[in-house]
């Protein structure tokens, strides 16, 4: 179980893909280039990666198309309006939990770990969202998307899927915070970012 209430895991998705849109809706025209947070990724790729696993997460609950590129391997180039190609992303995997049970105990993944809970599943998704839409705001000088009240629950469900996913590369290893941290600045620690 996550920190995430019956029912709320569709709250905290909703939010998480918020993040993610009002973030991208806030970058420069000139800003796609610049680097990351996350290691070799631009701006760009960041969020074709962020596009590509939305996109996985409802082609594995409802079937139909799985991204057009390998999200673990970005080119780059956004053909369209990044922002108009992101709704689209969102949308699908929106719509794909939309037909979720609340308390469904094994929901479909594009994740290595396969089926999950409806909770943790869409925590993993909420996660994915949130941290991206973090990595394209600092990148981009846009004030931090995560609260901690959003960060909170997230911690929780990254407390249960980020370990064994270290070992596909998909998160760095954890960096200590410091004791006196907020959520965030754990939950972005716990993922490998530094939250200064």
């Amino acid at each position: 179980m996550s920190d995430i209430a019956t029912g709320q895991w569709r709250t905290v998705l909703d939010e998480a893909h918020g993040a993610l849109r009002t973030t991208v809706a806030g970058v420069p025209a000139d800003a796609w280039e610049r680097p990351t947070p996350c290691e070799k990724w631009t701006v760009a790729q960041v969020l074709q990666h962020a596009m590509g696993d939305q996109i996985g997460y409802a082609a594995a609950i409802v079937g139909g198309p799985w991204p057009s590129e390998d999200p673990f391997a970005p080119s780059g180039r956004i053909d369209g309006d990044p922002a108009v190609e992101l709704r689209a992303a969102l949308d699908a995997a929106a719509a794909a939990w939309a037909g979720v049970a609340d308390e469904d105990p094994e929901v479909s993944t594009p994740l290595p770990l396969g089926k999950l809970s409806a909770e943790v599943g869409s925590g993993a998704c909420a996660l994915d969202a949130a941290v991206h839409a973090w990595d394209i705001a600092v990148a981009t000088g846009q004030p931090s998307p995560l609260t901690d009240a959003l960060a909170r629950p997230l911690l929780a469900v990254a407390r249960q899927i980020v370990e064994p996913l270290r070992a596909y590369g998909v998160y760095a290893p954890a960096i200590d915070p410091g004791a006196d941290a907020g959520d965030v600045a754990q939950l972005l620690g716990y993922l490998g970012r530094r939250p200064a």
